[in-house]
């Protein structure tokens, strides 16, 4: 069945489009996610959270506006960070062990092996260092603008427009 079809019957609430497209982008969600919470216990639940939103706001989806992959992320981006600025795993983190710190240190660059089943790696690599930082700060570790303003000591003004032209970038080279 083709993507079309299979998001068409998705927004008529047929469980089985659900479930193909659970199990199509499930692991990439999961990877975007975690990026954000550093969990793979909370990543999962906040997937599972997702789709379960996905399923209920399906008719706000419109192929006019992007592709449902980019809707989709959207979702568990933003669900993710909503995650980590809860009280309750605020609180979780107060008291973390030191597996919890080793697990952070970047070994070659920051995007995760999960992160890349989105395919959206290879792209990310060929931008230049201005944009990687940018990208990876706002959508791989669920920074703010405002926070990444601040990390990279940069005005908010060109975080925003290095955003949009990044992103504008990384499209362009995504539909070649």
């Amino acid at each position: 069945m083709e993507l079309d079809q299979l998001i068409s019957k998705f927004q008529q609430k047929d469980a089985q489009a659900f479930e193909a497209l659970y199990h199509m982008y499930s692991a990439s969600m999961q990877g975007a996610i975690y990026n954000i919470v550093r969990d793979e216990d909370i990543a999962e639940e906040v997937m599972q959270d997702v789709f379960v939103k996905a399923w209920h706001s399906a008719d706000s989806y419109s192929a006019k506006k992007g592709r449902f992959f980019t809707w989709l992320v959207n979702i568990a981006r933003n669900a993710a960070i909503d995650k980590t600025r809860s009280k309750a795993f605020k609180n979780s983190r107060q008291n973390l062990n030191t597996d919890y710190f080793v697990d952070i240190i970047e070994t070659q660059d920051s995007l995760d092996n999960q992160t890349d089943a989105i395919g959206i790696k290879k792209f990310v690599t060929k931008l230049a260092d201005k944009c990687k930082e940018v990208i990876e700060l706002l959508y791989f570790k669920g920074y703010t603008q405002k926070e990444a303003s601040e990390e990279l000591d940069m005005p908010i003004g060109t975080i925003k427009t290095r955003n949009r032209q990044c992103i504008q970038e990384l499209r362009n080279m995504v539909l070649e």
